[in-house]
């Protein structure tokens, strides 16, 4: 009995210790997340400190800065060049290619110069000057990709800057402080403070690009730790990219070789003519947009071809260009009539031409193929090609040689345009006849107006 007693006290010690430990496991355990919540009670508390105190420095710096946001800066419309009063610009004269004046392909154009019939004398604004656009009789300065804002271009392309804006280094007319400060910010005190990669310039006025290393020969720094060449100078490519930034001459030197922007040394035994930049041999020709090889021969630059009629290099558009007039290299213009379809300027024909019919030039149809070692047709103008290949004319309309007209104008046309009728009439004669007898009369007369 003493030992049943014995083991249930035993069994009961060992039970109270258990609950025990067990209570002081949940106390502990409890205490471990209280001190937790406490822990992140107080995380949020000093975040939002955080936050407080970095709302006050905003707010701190709100009052102390200048209200004018400078992240977008105020911008003043376009840079303005205008006319002066009492100033008037002489205007200059300059003789162009007379075709480039051609807007119809069978109406020949005869230039008005004095010294050669092929070119026109246009009036132009004189260098350092432009045409202003609201008046193109006036000429006003020009200040090419310069002080396009916040200022006006003044003779000899100098840039005047409105009030409160100055030049940076892209030669570009950008606010100041208080009115603003690009890259950077303005302060009450007129101070500006820039952005982390630029720095204040020599006036202190404005915020340029910062760059770690100097910059090379003919090299400036136009964006934070980046090098670029200067204006003028440009890299070349491959083995000559090591020689850095050399200068580029437009058009090329010719004879010679670039060593400034825009500024040929001519090698011995060549020179410049008068306006021109590049080195060429003396000659007899224009040779514009070229140089001279020797007294007779012209070396055209790229995108151009000789003419021998005006003895210079007019562009080139290769064989795509035959119903046009070619007016900058790969620029062709179609004449009227005649639209831009692909490669090719293409002939439109108001009415269509049927299903058998091939518009051919301006409202004038092709009807019938002649058999010929060129694929000529017979030519149907206002009117409609049918299945037997002739020429069909609307309702109300004659034909007369190859165009369909009113009846009462047949005889006004025939008695008023001579010169174009017989050449419609052997135009005519050749497709039809004149090939029978291996024989054709002189068509040149059909070319003239």
């Amino acid at each position: 009995m003493s030992a049943l007693l014995r083991s249930l006290c035993l069994h009961s010690v060992l039970l109270v210790l258990f609950l025990c430990v067990l209570q002081a496991l949940e106390l502990q355990l409890h205490e471990q997340q209280l001190q937790q919540q406490r822990d992140e009670q107080a995380r949020l508390r000093e975040e939002q400190r955080q936050r407080d105190l970095q709302r006050e420095h905003e707010a701190l710096q709100r009052r102390l800065s200048s209200s004018t946001t400078t992240r977008k800066p105020y911008v003043i419309p376009n840079g303005l060049s205008l006319p002066r009063r009492g100033e008037h610009p002489d205007k200059c004269h300059r003789e162009v290619p007379a075709v480039f004046f051609q807007y119809d392909k069978e109406v020949k154009i005869v230039g008005n110069s004095t010294t050669n019939r092929y070119f026109n004398v246009i009036e132009v604004c004189c260098k350092g000057w432009r045409r202003y656009e609201y008046d193109w009789s006036q000429c006003v300065p020009d200040c090419g990709d310069r002080c396009q804002e916040n200022g006006f271009c003044l003779a000899g392309g100098i840039c005047q800057c409105f009030e409160d804006f100055v030049l940076d280094y892209r030669h570009n007319c950008v606010p100041t402080c208080p009115l603003g400060c690009p890259h950077g910010r303005c302060f009450l005190n007129g101070t500006c403070k820039c952005d982390r990669g630029y720095e204040l310039d020599g006036s202190r006025r404005f915020c340029q690009p910062q760059c770690n290393a100097t910059c090379g020969h003919n090299e400036v720094c136009l964006e934070p730790g980046k090098c670029s060449c200067a204006e003028g100078y440009a890299r070349g490519l491959r083995e000559s990219s090591a020689l850095g930034c050399q200068p580029i001459c437009i058009p090329d030197c010719g004879y010679g070789h670039c060593v400034g922007p825009n500024d040929c040394r001519c090698f011995p035994g060549y020179e410049k003519r008068l306006n021109s930049s590049s080195c060429e041999a003396i000659c007899y020709l224009r040779c514009e947009n070229g140089f001279c090889a020797n007294l007779t021969s012209c070396v055209c630059q790229n995108g151009y071809r000789y003419d021998a009629n005006t003895t210079s290099c007019l562009p080139d558009c290769g064989h795509t260009c035959d119903n046009g007039v070619c007016i900058s290299p790969g620029n062709c213009r179609c004449f009227n009539g005649y639209v831009r379809n692909r490669e090719r300027c293409e002939a439109v024909c108001v009415g269509g031409c049927g299903f058998y019919g091939k518009c051919i030039a301006p409202n004038v149809c092709g009807c019938a193929v002649v058999p010929s070692p060129d694929q000529i047709y017979q030519r149907c103008q206002h009117g409609l090609c049918n299945s037997m290949g002739r020429c069909r004319c609307q309702v109300g309309k004659t034909r007369f040689i190859d165009k369909c007209m009113s009846p009462d104008t047949v005889t006004t046309y025939a008695s008023m345009d001579t010169v174009r009728v017989n050449g419609s009439l052997i135009q005519e004669f050749n497709l039809l006849l004149g090939r029978h007898f291996n024989f054709t009369t002189n068509t040149q007369i059909w070319d003239q107006p």
